[in-house]
């Protein structure tokens, strides 16, 4: 079985700084495709979905770039701003960028907002419905507190896929489960919502997490969304101040080796190359 791996960056510190990144982060140094290659590779990754790191938008011309550079690359999921009046024309200007075929969704960092109905506002309302009249997909990156926004938003825009990036990140380190599972599984009862399954080690303790930490909150998004609305995603580099591509990716496997050949075909390659359209 060949694997899609729905979620990782890349990011160049001389080109354009990571100010999340703290200082004394082991992943404040540069990660490129040709350092992310063999570690996919050796995992059976063949096609990957690059996903942005900042509101900035020259980095999305810059992916999708890259895109058309590296046959690993088969997906982008970039940054426009969604409340810009001529935003429709923006994604439509995207599209005819070098490279411009690979755009597949866009991604804000909502859990950064202040506001955790933002994804209700008006004018981020209107960005929506330009992202699905484009024929792309959202992606959300939020916290617990921000789902039933997502929920309301979701139900509000049926034409519109939203794809959840990890898992909404529950508090796994804590062992705490709510909010977060009523929430997530709130946001499943919507026909057009989709899962990752990414981003698991980071939200546990760092630096002494198990399987078995991450298996209840694997174990609510496989119920909820079941195999057929799941994806993987590495999450890389991120991912590597807790664990190396190939544990995270043999962790995944860990997680849902109870599932069929065909569910695990399903999570690991179909749903990302149906949802992103790979």
């Amino acid at each position: 079985m060949t694997l899609v791996d729905a979620h990782h960056h890349v990011w160049d510190l001389s080109v354009r700084d990571q100010d999340w990144i703290t200082e004394d982060s082991p992943i404040r140094r540069n990660f490129t495709v040709d350092d992310l290659a063999p570690e996919a590779d050796a995992a059976g990754v063949d096609r990957t979905v690059l996903v942005q790191t900042i509101t900035d938008a020259e980095e999305t011309p810059e992916f999708l770039a890259l895109a058309a550079e590296h046959d690993l690359i088969a997906g982008v999921v970039g940054w426009t701003d969604l409340t810009r009046p001529d935003v429709a024309e923006e994604l439509a200007r995207l599209r005819e960028l070098p490279g411009g075929r690979y755009l597949k969704g866009i991604r804000h960092q909502v859990q950064g907002e202040p506001d955790p109905e933002w994804l209700l506002r008006a004018d981020v309302r209107r960005g929506l419905s330009a992202v699905a009249e484009a024929g792309l997909v959202y992606d959300l990156v939020v916290l617990p507190h921000q789902l039933p926004a997502c929920v309301k938003a979701a139900a509000d825009h049926p034409d519109l896929t939203f794809v959840l990036d990890h898992l909404g990140k529950p508090p796994i380190a804590s062992g705490e489960r709510e909010p977060w599972e009523t929430g997530v599984r709130a946001l499943a009862a919507v026909s057009n919502t989709v899962c990752k399954l990414s981003g698991m080690v980071t939200e546990a303790d760092l630096a002494s997490w198990t399987v078995d930490d991450l298996r209840p909150y694997a174990d609510v998004v496989l119920d909820a969304f079941g195999p057929e609305r799941l994806m993987f995603g590495s999450d890389w580099p991120v991912c590597t101040v807790a664990a190396t591509y190939g544990q995270v990716v043999g962790t995944a496997e860990q997680l849902t080796a109870a599932l069929s050949d065909a569910e695990q075909t399903q999570l690991f390659e179909g749903t990302a190359a149906r949802c992103y359209g790979l």
